[in-house]
C-alpha cells in the first residue's frame, strides 16, 4: 500500500518522538511504500523552524535516512473536489487523490469528516488497530 502522512504526524514522531508513531511509521517503511507530498515536506519545515528551532536536525534525519516517495504538489490545484473547512489541508488531500494513495494518516478532525472512498483517512489509532 502507498500510505501518505499528513505533516502534524510527521511533527509528532520526529520532534516530539512519539514511540507510537515511530512504530508506525516503521511498520510503513517496513511492509508499506511511505509517501509525502512536496507540500508536507514543505510544512513540516516551516513549522519546526517556527515553532521548534533547535529540532529542525531531526527534520533533516528524518527526510535522509528513511526512504519515501516525494509527489509534486501542483502550485495551481483543482478546486471542489471536496469541501473541508480548513484551506490549508486542500492541498494535502488534493495530492492524495492525485497521486493514488491508499491511506492517508493524519490527526486533523477534518479529514475525519470527509467520506471518500480512496484514500482511505485514518488516525494513526485507527491505523495500528487495523494494520499493526
Amino acid at each position: 500500500m502507498r500510505i501518505m502522512l499528513d505533516t502534524n504526524i510527521l511533527i509528532s514522531a520526529i520532534v516530539l518522538n512519539s514511540l507510537t508513531l515511530n512504530k508506525m511509521i516503521e511498520k510503513i517503511l517496513n511492509e508499506d511504500k511511505l509517501v509525502l507530498s512536496s507540500y508536507v515536506v514543505s510544512e513540516l519545515k516551516q513549522v519546526v523552524n517556527r515553532r521548534f528551532k533547535n529540532k529542525m536536525k531531526y527534520v533533516d534525519e528524518f527526510l535522509m535516512a528513511f526512504p519515501f516517495e516525494l509527489v509534486y504538489t501542483p502550485d495551481i490545484i483543482q478546486e471542489g473536489l471536496f469541501e473541508i473547512r480548513d484551506e490549508m489541508d486542500y492541498p494535502v488531500l488534493y495530492t492524495a487523490i492525485i497521486e493514488d494513495v491508499d491511506i492517508l494518516i493524519t490527526g486533523d478532525k477534518d479529514f475525519g469528516e470527509l467520506k471518500l472512498e480512496k484514500p482511505k483517512i485514518l488516525t494513526p489509532r485507527e491505523f495500528i488497530d487495523e494494520f499493526c
